[in-house]
């Protein structure tokens, strides 16, 4: 009857809080690859590091077994491929703080979304409370007036 209509939710009013966990569930997935991007990112600037430590140890062995003479040309290489790989380390490591600085974007863009999903819950439920008073007052009017 009527009374089961009121009851049904409209589908109108519906919306806003499906398209909040719509972007939740987005807001979550983003969250969880950015975790593993990170980790990943990680990985990579420990294997740079080993492998430039690994490379500084050989180029002092290789140059600790020659003459001085004989030394300069490998010195040289040494130095540009230092530079290099160096420089490559630093552009990662500027990814990773970009990278930071996204996740914390994206962590705050989460806490608002669930900020304004409590307040529009709440103005719900007191919009409910206000709704069953009318409606109780205007009944106990009509009860009021004579047949």
């Amino acid at each position: 009857g009527p009374a089961a209509a009121a009851e049904r939710p409209d589908p109108a009013r519906l919306r806003p809080h499906v398209v909040l966990a719509q972007e939740n569930t987005q807001i979550r997935d983003l969250q969880q690859e950015n975790r593993e991007l990170w980790v990943s990112l990680e990985e990579h600037q420990d294997a740079l590091e080993l492998i430039m430590s690994k490379y500084r140890k050989q180029m002092l062995q290789l140059l600790e077994g020659r003459k001085g003479e004989d030394a300069e040309p490998v010195l040289k290489v040494h130095q540009t491929n230092s530079v290099e790989i160096e420089s490559q380390i630093d552009r990662i490591c500027e990814m990773g703080e970009v990278m930071r600085k996204a996740v914390q974007v994206d962590d705050d863009q989460f806490f608002k979304v669930q900020e304004k999903l409590a307040q529009l819950e709440l103005e719900n439920k007191e919009l409910r409370e206000l709704l069953s008073i009318s409606k109780e007052s205007f009944e106990v009017g009509r009860e009021d007036l004579p047949d």
